[in-house]
């Protein structure tokens, strides 16, 4: 798919979730979430490197971005949104990864200390785990529609926080977090 076309589905789609900002991300995951009526949930976990830095698994209950815990909160942004990218384009794995069995290894294990009911449908089933990590190299057109996707949100979101500007009580926060360049607004 050429780029322009990519571009005009994602708003398209970003339109039918009826984006508005300010929007956070955990918000545009409820919204796919009711738009494909099933949980969505977010699992940070320190995922070896090298190798992918997210991935969204397919469980037969729910789906899951497993995104890379020991990394800034906009690279965490940032690969969410690079997951939902995949999650709304309905991609799936199509070649091995070496490194799926280390990355499964270490869910089975980072998932050891979460209590009964925290995650109740996390199904670590090794095929859907290794669909997802099917995905993890640039030069495929699947991983660069999900980065597309990525990219055009984020840049979505840059321009609706200079058109529409965030009010903040704490002129000191606001300063604070400039200086820092984090933004909170649409994302």
């Amino acid at each position: 798919m050429k780029e322009r076309e990519l571009r005009r589905r994602c708003r398209r789609l970003l339109n039918e979730l009826d984006i508005r900002p300010p929007l956070d991300v955990t918000e545009l995951c409820r919204r796919v979430e009711r738009r494909r009526g099933r949980p969505l949930r977010l699992v940070p976990h320190p995922i070896p490197v090298p190798g992918p830095f997210g991935m969204w698994i397919g469980a037969p209950a729910a789906d899951y971005i497993v995104y890379q815990q020991q990394t800034s909160g906009a690279h965490q942004r940032h690969i969410i949104l690079h997951e939902l990218g995949h999650m709304l384009a309905d991609h799936h794995g199509d070649r091995p990864d070496r490194h799926e069995e280390e990355l499964l290894t270490a869910l089975r294990r980072g998932t050891e200390h979460l209590a009964p009911g925290e995650i109740p449908e996390l199904d670590l089933d090794p095929d859907a785990v290794r669909r997802a990590l099917r995905r993890t190299a640039y030069d495929s057109v699947q991983e660069r529609e999900a980065e597309t996707v990525a990219t055009i949100i984020l840049e979505w979101a840059s321009v609706l926080d200079q058109v529409v500007p965030r009010s903040s009580a704490d002129a000191t926060a606001e300063r604070i977090g400039a200086a820092l360049g984090d933004r909170l607004g649409w994302l």
